[in-house]
């Protein structure tokens, strides 16, 4: 890809306004916040919105096709008239992580891709957690190795069958996916 020769910096100062058109067919308006020559890439602030949420952009500067000047503007890095919302940035870490968590739970240690299988296809329409190997649905119902409707036990008859159910709806989907 033919890109726009960026070995003249001051066509990326900060504070420009530029009009650019990629590679890729995008075209935006932003204003340089900053160019790092190293790894020649570009940062803007996309449109001329100022206040407290701003969209920024990484831009690769070899993807660049062609850009136009349409001014100069403050710098938008002024300490004075920044805001960083940081009680908005760690509540967003903390959710996050809890659903990196909660994501992390869901995975099976020491099962097979089958049973990991087995696992999300009950979680559809069930609450289910891992018991080390053991698929715990309701919290009292639980399925264990080989996971056949046979290895179902706890809970009440309409609990169990309903597990069966899903169980021998979803091995025989994997066998056909398997077998086609």
């Amino acid at each position: 890809m033919e890109g726009v020769n960026t070995s003249n910096s001051e066509d990326f100062a900060v504070g420009c306004l530029l009009s650019i058109k990629t590679t890729l067919g995008d075209q935006f308006e932003g204003q340089v916040i900053t160019f790092d020559r190293p790894s020649n890439i570009l940062v803007l602030q996309e449109g001329s919105k100022a206040g407290p949420r701003r969209n920024l952009r990484f831009l690769k500067a070899s993807y660049i096709k062609e850009f136009s000047f349409l001014g100069q503007a403050e710098d938008p890095l002024d300490i004075k008239k920044c805001y960083i919302d940081l009680h908005g940035l760690q509540a967003r870490e903390e959710l996050a992580l809890r659903q990196a968590e909660t994501e992390a739970e869901r995975i099976g240690v020491g099962v097979t891709a089958e049973a990991q299988s087995l696992f999300d296809a009950l979680s559809k329409t069930l609450p289910v957690r891992w018991d080390k190997t053991s698929i715990v649905v309701m919290n009292e119902v639980r399925v264990s190795a080989p996971y056949l409707p046979e290895c179902v036990s706890g809970g009440t008859a309409a609990a169990n069958d309903r597990v069966k159910k899903v169980l021998e709806f979803e091995r025989k989907r994997l066998q056909a996916r398997g077998s086609s």
